[in-house]
């Protein structure tokens, strides 16, 4: 599917964010990826957009899973890939090679059709063989039907409507929306996702909303550029209930 870089940095951090340490320089520390890997069979491939909220929730469940927090067994790695971009690279694999990608340490969320397994951060140039060897371009997801309009009392990910994407890219780019939202989220909002399963939505704005949304002072995702848009890109507003002003 496609590889994603980013360039966030948000406005009201919690206290745990990386980018407390105002020496951290994001570009000059040691460079990692949080790779995830969407189960895709030629018979019967996921909804687009089931596929892109299931990728948002895959990365909060990475988040706030225990051995990725405290002296967990990833909480180095996830320290280490914070502390630089938050890049994340989205591949595809079906029969042996999503076996193959199940049995390494990871963690699977489903969706409605969907069904994402992510891993811990690995260095850019440090991906296990069963991981590097999977596709990462050439697969388009279509919605079989437009999606309902989403609950307004749930969180949302609203994509731009001006920017095209392939699915890994909108569903790396979803994923850094949700980060963004926990990232400036309270411990007590926190604690109410997670234990309601991290329920969202992914949806295209209309465009006559987009501009209110990036200027809402809601999380904004800017893409840097490295693959497919413009450095600088808005892609995404992270509209979480607890965030509104």
């Amino acid at each position: 599917m496609s590889s994603e870089n980013t360039a966030p940095v948000p406005s009201g951090t919690a206290a745990d964010s990386p980018f407390r340490h105002e020496s951290v320089r994001r570009d000059e520390a040691p460079q990692f990826v949080l790779p995830l890997v969407v189960h895709l069979e030629k018979t019967a491939p996921p909804a687009r957009t089931d596929a892109l909220e299931t990728a948002a929730r895959a990365v909060l469940v990475m988040l706030s899973d225990a051995r990725s927090l405290g002296e967990g067994e990833w909480a180095q790695a996830m320290r280490d890939w914070q502390d630089a971009r938050i890049r994340k690279v989205v591949r595809r694999a079906r029969g042996a090679e999503w076996r193959k990608a199940s049995a390494l340490p990871g963690l699977t969320v489903t969706g409605k059709s969907a069904e994402v397994r992510v891993f811990p951060p690995v260095p850019l140039d440090g991906w296990p063989k069963e991981l590097a060897k999977l596709q990462v371009s050439g697969t388009e997801l279509d919605d079989p039907e437009p999606p309902a309009d989403p609950d307004p009392t749930r969180p949302v990910l609203w994509m731009s409507p001006d920017v095209d994407m392939s699915a890994g890219k909108a569903m790396a780019q979803a994923g850094h929306g949700a980060q963004l939202a926990w990232w400036e989220l309270s411990a007590a909002a926190r604690e109410e996702w997670r234990e309601a399963g991290f329920p969202l939505a992914v949806r295209t704005a209309a465009r006559d909303q987009w501009a209110a949304l990036t200027a809402s002072g809601l999380p904004v995702v800017r893409d840097a550029g490295f693959t497919e848009i413009a450095p600088g890109s808005c892609t995404v507003v992270a509209d979480h209930p607890a965030l509104r002003r």
